[in-house]
């Protein structure tokens, strides 16, 4: 199996680091990879937050975008004669103030 270390395999790992390195280096190289796999730990932490982070965001977004349900327009009844035809005719029966207008004799 790939991706699991167990008790052999991190001994033969030590084993060959103490022999390329050597005992003086090995305890300041192992410093530098804790601290190396804590930063990496630490930005991959953050990485990660900020995902879901921004995955929340997303989605508040497109709760808020809910549309409105769409109203179809209703038609409105019109009447069979336009309105202003009968102020007309109330203008034409009304009497004038222009007496040649009534006066038959001119």
């Amino acid at each position: 199996m790939f991706g699991t270390l167990g008790g052999p395999e991190l001994f033969l790992i030590f084993v060959v680091a103490l022999i390329v390195f050597g005992p003086r280096k090995l305890p300041e190289i192992g410093k530098s990879l804790g601290k190396m796999m804590g930063e990496f730990r630490r930005a991959s932490n953050e990485f990660r937050s900020t995902i879901e982070s921004e995955v929340e965001t997303e989605k508040i977004r497109e709760s808020m975008r809910i549309e409105p349900p769409r109203v179809e327009p209703v038609a409105t009844p019109r009447a069979a004669e336009p309105a202003s035809e009968p102020r007309e005719a109330a203008l034409q029966t009304a009497p004038s103030d222009d007496p040649s207008a009534t006066d038959p004799k001119s």
